[in-house]
C-alpha cells in the first residue's frame, strides 16, 4: 500500500472502508473499500479526518480481489454441474447447490488453503444433507489486491480436484426386518417400522420388503438371505441391538455373512448401531431402539452416507465422537440452537 495526501487521491482506489460518525445522525460506511475517489469526495474525506489515505498499487505480482475470488470458486467447485456461483462482488463469491445430495468437503485441503492468509473459504459441514438452492460455501479475498503467488498456491493445493462434491442419493430396494418376541407374538404393537418408513420417505424411498421375526438367530439369518434373494439393496434390522443375551440380532447379521464394520458408535443417542456389508457391497444396519423415539440418532448421520454410496471408514466412525453428544441438528448451528436450553 502507498500513503498519499487526500487532496491528491482523485482516481485512486480505496483500500479499506471509510467510516463516518455523526452523533445521533449516522454511524456507518461513508465510502466502501474499492471505491474510486472522485473530485467531490475530497471534502467528505477531509471532514472525517482523512488527510491521508492508503491506496493499493497494482503491479505484475498482484491481482484484483474479484479475479482472485474466481480462483477460490474454482478450487471449491471446479467444473461441477452440481454447483453454481453467485456474481462476484467485493472479492466474494458464494457457492450454491444445484441439486440435492450429500455434501463432501475435503477438510484437510480446505484447512491448508485457509492457512495461506488474506483469503477465506467457509463451507457447510462435511457429510451434510443439502438441497437445491442451499448456500454450501462462501469465498472471500480480504484485501483489495492479493499476491499472485498466493493464488498460485491455492491452485496447486486444489490439484485439479474440487474441495467440494455433491453426491447424489441413489434409489434402493429396502428390506426391513423387525425383530423381537414381544412384537412377533403380538404382545405389543410395532411402532418402530413406521418411524423407519418416515425417515426413508425423506429420501423418496419406501419399505419394499418387511417381515416380523422372533429373537432367533437362525430365523433372522434366513430372513436376511431371503431378502437378498429378492433383490434387497439395503437391509435394516430393528431392535435387539443391546448386549443382553436375548438380543441376538448382531449375531444373526454376522452369521448371515456380513462383514461388520462396527458394532457401536460414539454417538448418543445411538451408540449400539451396527454397520455391515456383504461381499457384493449390500449394506446391512442393525438399528438401536432409540431410533424409534429420538428425533436424531447415529442412524440419521449414517443413512445419507449409505444412500449416497459413500465409503465409510472406521476412523470416520470414531470421529463421530466429537460432537456426538448433541444431535438436535444434522449440522451444527451453535449458537443458534436449543442446546443446553431444555
Amino acid at each position: 500500500m502507498k500513503k498519499i495526501k487526500t487532496v491528491d487521491a482523485v482516481g485512486h482506489t480505496l483500500s479499506h472502508d471509510i467510516t463516518q460518525i455523526i452523533k445521533d445522525v449516522k454511524a456507518g460506511v461513508l465510502f466502501k473499500k474499492g471505491h474510486i475517489i472522485q473530485e467531490g469526495d475530497i471534502e467528505k474525506l477531509l471532514s472525517v479526518g482523512k488527510d491521508h489515505l492508503y491506496i493499493y498499487e497494482m503491479d505484475e505480482n498482484r491481482m484484483h480481489e474479484n479475479e482472485a475470488a474466481e480462483i477460490l470458486y474454482d478450487a471449491c467447485a471446479g467444473s461441477s454441474n452440481a454447483m453454481a456461483a453467485t456474481a462476484v462482488h467485493e472479492g466474494k463469491i458464494e457457492v450454491i447447490a444445484r441439486a440435492r445430495g450429500l455434501l463432501k468437503v475435503d477438510t484437510q485441503r480446505l484447512y491448508q488453503i485457509n492457512a495461506l492468509g488474506n483469503l477465506i473459504i467457509a463451507t457447510r459441514h462435511n457429510n451434510t444433507v443439502i438441497k437445491k438452492g442451499d448456500k454450501i460455501a462462501g469465498t472471500r479475498i480480504i484485501p483489495l489486491v492479493i499476491e499472485k503467488a498466493k493464488m498460485s498456491a491455492v491452485t496447486t493445493l486444489s490439484t485439479g480436484v474440487p474441495l467440494l462434491e455433491i453426491k447424489a442419493f441413489h434409489t434402493f430396494k429396502v428390506g426391513v426386518i423387525t425383530t423381537g418376541n414381544e412384537i412377533y407374538h403380538g404382545r405389543i404393537q410395532d411402532t418402530f417400522t413406521p418411524v423407519i418408513a418416515e425417515k426413508l420417505a425423506d429420501y423418496d424411498l419406501q419399505i419394499d420388503l418387511h417381515k416380523v421375526v422372533p429373537d432367533d438367530v437362525e430365523i433372522i439369518k434366513q430372513t436376511i438371505a431371503e431378502f437378498r434373494e429378492q433383490g434387497a439393496e439395503l437391509i435394516l434390522c430393528t431392535g435387539g441391538m443391546s448386549v443382553d443375551p436375548d438380543d441376538v440380532t448382531p449375531t444373526a447379521i454376522k452369521a448371515a455373512g456380513a462383514e461388520i464394520l462396527t458394532y457401536g458408535a460414539p454417538v448418543l443417542p445411538g451408540s449400539m448401531l451396527l454397520i455391515g456389508y456383504f461381499d457384493d457391497g449390500t449394506p446391512v444396519l442393525g438399528l438401536p431402539g432409540c431410533v424409534m423415539y429420538a428425533s436424531t440418532t447415529s442412524f440419521d448421520l449414517i443413512l445419507p452416507r449409505i444412500l449416497a454410496q459413500d465409503t465409510i471408514t472406521m476412523m470416520e466412525i470414531a470421529q463421530l465422537g466429537h460432537g456426538g453428544l448433541c444431535l438436535k441438528c444434522q449440522a451444527c448451528t451453535f449458537p443458534h440452537c436449543e442446546f443446553g436450553k431444555s
